[in-house]
């Protein structure tokens, strides 16, 4: 029994754990949760970055950590979003709050989403020519300062001798 538990719980655990570890794929799967986890969309981050990370053979862990550590940016930045993608394409500004939108959506999801589709598409578009930008910065920032943290398993080269 120990060795089934072993070989089909905590090898695949263990691999799912130190997959992509290296400093640059772990930046890559820090850097993408962020900026997935501030999609302007509500709902469809955790997914996202699922799906990401298999196909991409990135840390599983990593880009969820990151994408829920975004969570409260992604709603600080949500009616901006909105904003941002009205103006882009030349429409008058939005006048909702989140507040107003989740009880909206508590009361008709269907509706709700129907009604503010175009906007949302709109707010992708925004997130969509901003993304990659923060993104590039961040994936860069990111990888010069896990280059200098030692891995697990390697020697910290800041520790003493002995």
């Amino acid at each position: 029994m120990r060795h089934v538990f072993r070989n089909r719980v905590l090898v695949p655990l263990q691999a799912q754990l130190t997959q992509g570890v290296s400093p640059s794929r772990l930046a890559l799967a820090l850097t993408l949760g962020l900026v997935i986890g501030v999609v302007p969309v509500l709902g469809v981050t955790t997914g996202l970055c699922a799906a990401v990370a298999v196909a991409l053979r990135l840390n599983q862990p990593a880009i969820q950590l990151a994408n829920y550590a975004a969570y409260p940016a992604q709603l600080v930045l949500f009616v901006p979003a909105f904003q941002a993608g009205a103006r882009l394409f030349g429409r008058p500004a939005l006048t909702f709050s989140l507040a107003q939108l989740q009880s909206e959506l508590a009361a008709d999801p269907i509706g709700t989403v129907g009604r503010y589709l175009g906007d949302n598409l709109r707010a992708l578009a925004a997130w969509g020519l901003v993304a990659p930008v923060a993104g590039l910065g961040l994936y860069l920032l990111l990888r010069l300062v896990l280059s200098r943290l030692p891995l697990p398993g390697e020697a910290d080269p800041l520790a003493p001798p002995g």
